[in-house]
């Protein structure tokens, strides 16, 4: 067994204490032949700090396209010549697909919007909406509606927002090859409000946007100083139109190591499968990942791109014989 793999056993498995920002870069480095060993680890690590359950997640945009950011890899973003044109979602449309993801057993229902931070009409719009779900059907309701402020922040809260999204999307020395339009240090200061005001903080990234190995690692020490509920992995599905829209899709091998090192980095933490599995990965890399440290999913759709059909997940989460989170009792 590697050297690296030898003391996450005792560090990670042992005594639930993470891989720090060189130790997660020993592992991103590994020799593809040491790949079932760092996944049967980080396999391990999941079932003992976090246990069997497989939190599933449904997400809806509530206002797509138009956004004035210029996230390289968004095709939501309006400086790009991307096909995502400008669109709300009516309240019963937004509980119409809350109660289709409630029926799939999910736990947990995502507002997105395309937004830098949500206005006045967002916000009253975010608050009908969670209003009318929580009367239609019982699921945690969470949001994702860009930057806050302290009084956004507090009016969420108080309408029993669960858990806000807000991705840091890379590590810190490589932000600003994806975004120009606003600072790192902007998303860190939103996701401190929304964790002290009560609320759970979900905070992933994309992965395979061209930054190194060590970028990489860095990127999870961050997370894990962050101390986040929940992080999504994503990885980058180039979108026609945007900057990124020609880079490659990362390597399956490389999104597994990945996948592990982030599970190691963070022992305790819901790590959840986001956009461009599919295409990275494929069904067999989707089952690898499950075996491999990741204990969320999304299922159904995402934003702007196809996902597998839910009852693929499902499927593999019965065969895979790992529960589903506390199973909506509207089934």
């Amino acid at each position: 067994m590697s050297d690296i793999l030898e003391v996450a056993r005792e560090q990670v498995l042992g005594r639930g204490v993470g891989l720090d920002e060189s130790q997660a870069l020993q592992c991103l480095e590994l020799p593809d032949e040491d790949i079932p060993a760092l996944l049967q680890l980080a396999h391990e690590v999941r079932m003992r700090w976090c246990g069997p359950e497989v939190e599933v997640e449904g997400i809806v945009s509530l206002k797509t396209g138009g956004c004035p950011e210029d996230c390289h890899f968004c095709s939501q973003s309006g400086l790009f010549s991307s096909p995502v044109r400008a669109a709300w979602l009516d309240i019963p449309s937004l509980v119409k697909a809350a109660v289709e993801t409630a029926a799939t057993g999910a736990t947990e229902f995502c507002i997105v919007a395309a937004v830098r931070g949500p206005d006045e009409r967002l916000m009253a719009q975010v608050k009908a909406g969670v209003a009318a779900i929580k009367d239609a059907v019982d699921i945690n309701v969470a949001c994702s509606l860009g930057m806050l402020t302290q009084d956004q922040v507090d009016e969420l809260a108080a309408i029993g927002v669960h858990r806000y999204n807000h991705n840091l999307e890379t590590a810190r020395s490589y932000f600003t090859n994806v975004v120009t339009t606003h600072s790192w240090e902007e998303r860190w200061e939103t996701l401190r409000m929304v964790g002290a005001a009560g609320m759970e903080v979900c905070c992933g990234g994309i992965v395979g946007m061209g930054e190194t190995r060590a970028q990489r690692a860095e990127f999870a020490a961050q997370l894990a100083e962050l101390q986040p509920d929940e992080v999504p992995l994503n990885f980058l599905n180039p979108r026609p139109g945007t900057p990124f829209g020609d880079l490659p899709v990362m390597e399956g091998t490389e999104a597994l190591k990945t996948i592990a090192t982030f599970r190691l980095a963070l022992p305790r933490t819901i790590l959840r499968y986001a956009g461009g599995r599919e295409i990275t990965l494929g069904d067999l890399g989707t089952r690898d990942g499950l075996l491999g440290g990741i204990n969320a999913v999304i299922v159904g759709n995402y934003l702007t791109t196809l996902g597998r059909p839910a009852t693929s997940d499902l499927d593999l989460l019965d065969e895979l014989a790992m529960p589903v989170k506390a199973l909506s009792a509207t089934l």
